[in-house]
């Protein structure tokens, strides 16, 4: 049976602002742009979050709710250096971490370095030791897959440390509320409490031939972890799997030929940082943001792998007037590449569109 933990810094980038001015301790902080500006919230303090802030925000709304938190600008920096004296305390006991952002990674203990059984008393201790390097709390998961090791990590925040076993982990499951499954989104939450199923245990009543007809192949994925089964192995390569930039605007935009001069300074900035790192990609990403926020995302697939920003621009320009709807106001504009290569493997256009 693995041992896997699962690593969870507590409300992240507001505790190390606070850390580094405690005149904040006990305020309702708020990371991202300022409420007069068309920022969004990074994330923010637990005494802020009791107001219904959360990141992903727009900061104007953030302030609504919350007219006395203090806005504290992004240091992003600062949050990348701490992440790095986080990571090399993991790394002191395994080398099996997938990160999965500056704040939170999976660790197999199964076969550790220092050679301890108990999965627990390593937790407490990467738990002790992040503290203090960093004087930063975190919370820790336990189990014996990344799925329940996840859940175990979110069950006692902050600062929390929570096993999930074969003996208990059905328990918990039946009492979990559906949007609490990791992997369950708001909008397939919401579906699913139309259909009856409100927390584990309604889930665990579905056939997977009922779960396949309704979710698809993610039905296969509800009826597993419901079950405590999640065979996935941690992914520890450092080589992305896409790479974007997206600008903000100031005020909605809602002419295309504006919109389509932002994209290519978008696709001259993409494949900028393509080249510098030696990277081109097969797939081409378009994210636009209405001035409601609804987020929609279109990809396009190039037959070869590119980095040159006519190339990237022309697939862009394809997906953005096929997708563009004249009544609407766009707030962001996005483009990115997936299916990441190698420079070695980037070829020349000669498919048209």
């Amino acid at each position: 049976m693995r041992k896997i933990i699962h690593i969870d810094m507590d409300a992240y980038f507001a505790a190390i602002e606070i850390r580094e001015n405690p005149s904040l301790q006990g305020k309702c902080v708020v990371v991202g742009g300022p409420p007069n500006s068309r920022g969004v919230v990074s994330t923010c303090s637990y005494e802020a979050r009791k107001y219904g802030i959360h990141s992903g925000m727009s900061s104007y709304q953030a302030w609504n709710l919350c007219p006395q938190a203090v806005f504290v600008h992004s240091s992003f920096g600062l949050y990348k250096q701490v992440s790095d004296q986080i990571r090399s305390i993991f790394y002191k006991w395994t080398d099996i971490v997938e990160p999965m952002s500056l704040d939170e990674a999976y660790l197999d203990v199964t076969n550790n370095k220092q050679g301890i059984d108990d999965p627990v008393y390593i937790a407490a201790e990467i738990k002790r030791e992040i503290f203090e390097v960093t004087k930063l709390t975190c919370s820790a998961g336990v189990s014996y897959n990344k799925f329940l090791a996840k859940i175990g990590s979110e069950l006692q925040k902050p600062d929390g440390l929570s096993v999930i076993t074969p003996d208990n982990a059905r328990d918990i499951l039946f009492a979990l509320p559906i949007g609490k499954f990791h992997g369950i989104g708001k909008v397939t939450a919401a579906r699913m409490n139309k259909l009856g199923i409100k927390n584990g245990e309604d889930l665990f009543k579905w056939e997977l031939r009922d779960l396949l007809k309704v979710f698809g192949k993610n039905g296969l994925f509800y009826y597993h972890v419901v079950r405590g089964i999640d065979n996935r192995e941690l992914i520890t390569e450092s080589e992305p799997k896409s790479i974007s930039c997206e600008s903000t605007f100031h005020t909605d935009i809602d002419k295309l030929d504006e919109l389509l001069e932002v994209l290519k300074k978008l696709s001259e900035r993409l494949s900028a940082r393509m080249m510098k790192h030696d990277i081109c990609g097969q797939n081409i990403v378009l994210k636009l943001k209405y001035d409601n926020f609804e987020t929609i995302t279109r990809t396009s697939s190039m037959k070869g792998s590119y980095n040159a920003a006519d190339i990237l621009y022309k697939h862009g320009e394809y997906l953005l007037i096929n997708n563009w709807e004249s009544s609407r106001k766009v707030r962001l504009l996005g483009l990115g590449v997936g299916k990441l290569d190698s420079e070695n493997d980037c070829g020349q256009l000669s498919i048209p569109l």
